[in-house]
């Protein structure tokens, strides 16, 4: 049965709970955050993006506050939940601060502090990973017990055939009377990989694609475009039913509704990188009459502040050893005010370390970001690594592989495969190299003149001063939250284990720095 067609069960069903068990949670709110898996701004259709559908999330920002600039603190899924879960930037909570590693038990949670002041916890979908909680001691996944036993059968391939909505609802039964809850619903979509074609077969048009400056224009690109905006969609479509649930609950005006992702695009030059495509993603919350609705606020916001602001909202006092590093957004959603509302939101801060296992001797590509309303300014440590990973690899059978086969920090994709069948191509090459080449140690950009972060503009004399000034603030916030990569190289950060599979490469020549033709 199509998960669609058990909607009316699954609303019978929790209506039927509430009526017995009375209205759960009505002193302190509910949270239900939604995240989903590798999507940029600005694919919500309420953004303004022709092709894309997403009345769920259209409904949230609608009903409170649609966000403009929002940020994750990393462009990779694992590093960016952790930090999104402790309220820390990802150099700060060491070993979950980077790909597929594990999650220190010392570092905790909000779903354990809401837990322990009397929140049923749980999740359905992705919650903490890829890593291993279990290695450091932790009896469950950092975002709460699991509810997965529900499947559907999906649309297309490579669509989880998990029941979002049905495990949502089988959560919502387990909680006691008048008790609060908090769901952390974690789609697997619009991760890839997708089914090619499937945007066209959902009836969608290549001509209103938006293609990024950072990608070819070409039919291959604008397709895989679409297949990547069919998954967003699924992933509303949940987002939409889980909603209608609560509100038939008569709970949704007490539930706070997040809704994001945990890095940008599956694109080259998007995500895993620290550009805008990176780490710039949708955010729309809602939280009843707490949050006047119909609002657009353009502050500078960080997921390092969700879980300070779950912890205002819900009045759980912070005891834990480790400092919140992120700032509350209470005060930007109870306010009334359009645009700019918290002029203290001057910047954000990013970065990334090892993504996939794409370099020699499972290296990082460390990066560091300060993003402010004009410019980007990125500081990347390793300038002679490969930023994509290094064009060879070794084969299973220690052979080398073919050129061009070892960009493993682009997820696999028709659009990568079109930029290296391509390459040569004058109308091409210039995003093939843009995407894999060898990066300068600093990067700077001036997004009113370049969203897509194609002209650096570090070398620029005209620009001495403002290349100065971020530097000196980007490495000030670094060494107050104790950066290991600018305090003594960070050389720690390359020893924490990987727990996925780990690729053999040629040792790195830093004399090369241009990907071969």
């Amino acid at each position: 049965m199509n998960i669609f067609q058990t909607k009316r069960y699954w609303l019978w069903a929790v209506v039927c709970g509430l009526q017995v068990c009375g209205a759960w949670g009505a002193e302190r709110p509910n949270v239900l955050i939604a995240i989903s898996d590798d999507q940029s701004y600005p694919h919500c259709s309420a953004y303004g993006d022709p092709v894309v559908k997403t009345p769920a999330f259209d409904r949230v920002a609608k009903n409170g506050v649609l966000f403009r600039q929002a940020f994750v603190t990393s462009p990779g899924c694992s590093p960016s939940r952790a930090s999104m879960l402790t309220g820390r930037y990802p150099w700060q909570i060491e070993h979950a601060g980077t790909h597929a590693s594990e999650f220190p038990s010392k570092y905790g949670v909000f779903p354990d502090w809401l837990e322990q002041a009397g929140y049923a916890v749980g999740y359905t979908g992705k919650g903490w990973g890829p890593g291993n909680w279990k290695i450091s001691g932790r009896t469950r996944n950092p975002a709460g017990p699991d509810f997965s036993k529900h499947n559907a059968q999906p649309p297309y391939k490579g669509i989880s055939n998990k029941d979002y909505t049905a495990n949502f609802a089988e959560f919502l039964k387990t909680r006691k009377p008048d008790q609060p809850f908090c769901f952390w619903y974690g789609a697997q979509e619009p991760h890839r990989g997708y089914e090619q074609g499937s945007g066209l077969k959902s009836g969608k048009s290549l001509d209103k694609v938006q293609v990024p400056s950072f990608l070819p224009d070409s039919p291959e690109v604008r397709g895989d475009m679409l297949d990547y905006f069919v998954e967003i969609e699924w992933f509303d479509k949940h987002l939409g039913q889980m909603l209608d649930m609560l509100q038939a609950a008569g709970e949704l005006e007490n539930t706070i509704v997040i809704v994001t992702a945990d890095n940008g695009m599956s694109f080259p030059r998007a995500k895993a990188n620290c550009y805008e495509a990176g780490i710039h993603v949708p955010l729309a919350i809602s939280w009843g009459k707490h949050a006047p609705a119909g609002r657009t606020v353009d502050d500078l916001t960080s997921m390092v502040d969700i879980a300070p602001t779950l912890l205002e909202a819900c009045e759980v006092k912070h005891t834990a050893e480790h400092p919140l590093s992120g700032r509350s957004l209470v005060n930007v959603l109870k306010s009334e005010k359009q645009g700019q509302v918290d002029p203290a939101r001057q910047a954000i801060y990013a970065g990334r370390e090892r993504h996939s296992s794409s370099r020699d001797d499972n290296l990082a590509y460390p990066q560091r970001c300060i993003r402010t309303n004009q410019y980007l300014y990125i500081r990347n440590f390793r300038p002679d690594r490969w930023p994509a990973g290094a064009p060879q690899k070794f084969n299973d059978n220690n052979q080398l592989g073919p050129v061009h086969g070892g960009y493993h920090d682009i997820d696999a994709c028709p659009t990568l495969m079109f930029l290296i069948q391509h390459r040569a191509d004058p109308a091409v090459s210039r995003f093939f190299h843009w995407s894999v080449d060898k990066r300068p140690e600093e990067e700077l950009f001036d997004l009113t003149q370049d969203p897509s972060n194609l002209s650096n503009l570090a070398t620029d004399p005209n620009m001495k001063a403002t290349l100065a000034g971020l530097r000196t603030q980007l490495e000030g916030q670094l060494r107050q939250t104790a950066d290991p990569r600018i305090l003594d190289g960070g050389d720690i950060i390359e020893t924490y284990k990987r727990y996925s599979p780990v690729r053999k490469f040629p040792p790195n020549d830093p004399q090369v720095r241009t990907a071969p033709e």
